[in-house]
């Protein structure tokens, strides 16, 4: 059997949760720390704006998860029921639908619907599910487990800035914050990339620019307005 380990698409739900959480934790975060201390706060307010937001972050991250994964758990299972009707009253329809779809990746007619008949005989549903709707095991929709593994990936993203913050001397706070960030993010630009199997520099140099973005901009704000943003 070849060894199929060395494929990286199955990594894609979880790896997008988790590099989405932890670079919003640290964009926004710092962000919102560089735009307060651009603003002349002091560091207590710095700080509490650091953790109010890493606390709404987190919150927000883990409901936009919950309720957009659960709108396609509900499309699925609503698919799932369809298609189970279908098999009940329609089931040779069904066996020439996939047996189709067979045919369409190269099969012969007669090798198709050889397939098509085996494949139901073992499960019809789960044969529909995968070959015809494009539902998987192991890539069905779980909003609970998004909803945590987002915010966590948050959290932790968006502590790194809080930390650099509270350690630095107040008046170092920006720089010292913007740099602890950027290499942050270039880390989990990296590690993101290694992961996924995509190339290194251009994942890295993607997350840095947006996150140096986000920056400027925020102090740019602080400082025209001096106000805590």
């Amino acid at each position: 059997m070849p060894d199929l380990s060395h494929h990286k698409s199955h990594r894609t739900s979880w790896l997008r949760a988790a590099v989405l959480g932890a670079n919003d934790g640290i964009v926004s975060t710092a962000s919102l720390v560089i735009g307060v201390a651009a603003a002349n706060a002091g560091l207590e307010a710095i700080l509490l704006a650091g953790v109010a937001g890493l606390v709404a972050g987190a919150m927000s991250m883990a409901a936009g998860e919950y309720v957009s994964v659960s709108s396609q758990a509900d499309t699925e299972k609503a698919d799932l029921k369809l298609e189970r009707e279908s098999l009940a009253v329609n089931y040779e329809t069904e066996r020439d639908e996939l047996a189709d779809i067979y045919r369409g990746r190269g099969l012969t007619d007669k090798l198709a619907l050889q397939v098509a008949v085996q494949l139901m005989e073992h499960d019809a549903l789960e044969a529909h599910a995968r070959d015809e709707i494009g539902i998987t095991d192991t890539g069905r929709a779980r909003p609970l487990q998004a909803a945590v593994s987002s915010a966590i990936a948050f959290s932790v993203g968006a502590s790194l800035p809080v930390a650099a913050a509270w350690l630095a001397p107040i008046a170092n706070t920006i720089p010292v914050v913007a740099v602890s960030s950027l290499f942050s993010l270039a880390a989990l630009g990296v590690v993101s990339a290694r992961v996924g199997g995509a190339p290194i520099l251009r994942s890295t140099v993607r997350v840095v620019f947006w996150g140096a973005l986000a920056m400027a901009l925020t102090a740019a704000v602080g400082n025209l307005f001096g106000v805590a943003l």
